[in-house]
């Protein structure tokens, strides 16, 4: 509730005080709203989203997620020229800057909750706020995303490989769906400009994970339960653990691993019988070993981009470091879920 009263409060704000920003929207995504949080609801993303009609895509690299968006002749949205960096491109570093202060400037005229906008973390996309919630505090990345409407880039021919697991026509209606790019630095340029954007499947993954079932019943109030959300939610719960230990050595590991090996393991078993809810402890051991079999291998590709791999080489320290940690978790009986 709290959150959505700061949101609210800061949506209504830009989009009066700088026209650029009229028709901004919002979506919840991440974890929360995927209903797979496991603490505390303590961590929010919103992503803040802004229409756009047409653009063109230019891939900045190999990957096929990183993009520069320039404008088709005479676009419609005037009001975003002056976002343009000297090569006529999009620049999301100049459109977060100017969303930060108006959002910096706002903050302060929020009646009776504290918030504070957090330092800028350098190539993160979000703009993060602390709301004090006595005892705690609640954290809020807001992620500044363009919807495009337009067909999918051709690096996503191949992705998205559910047709045994959900079916060939909820395939094709998601590849449908717009094409979501959020404000995201490509850590691989030579030189940071800040003018990149990368590809964002929130909206697709938010959908998959909460109609999971090979069965359209899977999990509903009178259908049969499966394990699937079971098994992500633990795997999530240890690489989060194994990350407040080893801060520095997995800080190249996110949440986001485990949810792209997660999609992975459920079109490798893609019936409803493969994720039992009384086989729960096996089924977790299928997924945990193709989790191990990827940092083994530095090899998990995107799960909508399968060119890119989110293991690349040049992490081996960092995969080598959990694989070592998850053995010994698993060869000791997970001591860290009784901690």
């Amino acid at each position: 509730g709290l959150v959505n009263r700061v949101v609210s409060h800061l949506i209504q704000a830009i989009r009066s005080t700088d026209s650029s920003f009229g028709s901004i929207g919002r979506l919840g995504a991440g974890s929360y709203y995927e209903h797979v949080k496991i603490s505390e609801p303590n961590e929010f993303d919103i992503m803040l989203v802004m229409p756009v009609a047409r653009l063109q895509l230019d891939e900045s690299d190999d990957t096929g997620a990183f993009y520069y968006l320039t404008f088709k002749r005479n676009p419609k949205e005037k009001y975003l020229l002056k976002f343009l960096d000297e090569d006529g491109k999009l620049s999301a570093f100049k459109m977060l800057e100017a969303l930060r202060e108006i959002i910096k400037r706002e903050v302060k005229n929020i009646k009776d909750v504290e918030v504070t906008v957090k330092r800028k973390k350098a190539a993160s996309p979000a703009i993060t706020l602390q709301i004090k919630n006595p005892p705690a505090e609640i954290s809020v990345d807001i992620i500044l995303t363009l919807e495009v409407q337009q067909s999918w880039p051709p690096s996503t021919q191949d992705g998205l490989k559910i047709e045994q697991w959900l079916g060939r026509k909820v395939r094709g209606e998601f590849r449908n769906k717009s094409l979501y790019l959020v404000a995201k630095q490509n850590k691989r340029e030579k030189v940071i400009r800040g003018n990149t954007w990368r590809l964002s499947f929130s909206h697709i993954e938010k959908a998959m994970i909460n109609n999971h079932g090979s069965s359209k019943t899977c999990c509903e109030s009178d259908g049969p339960k499966c394990c699937r959300k079971g098994c992500l939610k633990l795997l999530k719960y240890l690489v989060e653990q194994l990350k407040k230990k080893h801060t520095k050595e997995l800080d190249k590991i996110s949440s986001y691993h485990v949810k792209t090996a997660f999609f992975h393991s459920c079109v490798m078993w893609p019936n409803d019988t493969d994720w039992h809810l009384e086989d729960l402890d096996h089924c977790f051991q299928k997924y945990l070993g193709y989790f191990q079999f990827c940092l083994q291998k530095c090899q998990l590709p995107h799960f909508f981009i399968p060119q890119y791999n989110l293991l690349s080489l040049e992490d081996k320290a960092t995969s080598n470091f959990l694989l070592r940690q998850i053995n010994y978790e698993l060869n000791n009986g997970f001591p860290i879920f009784w901690e």
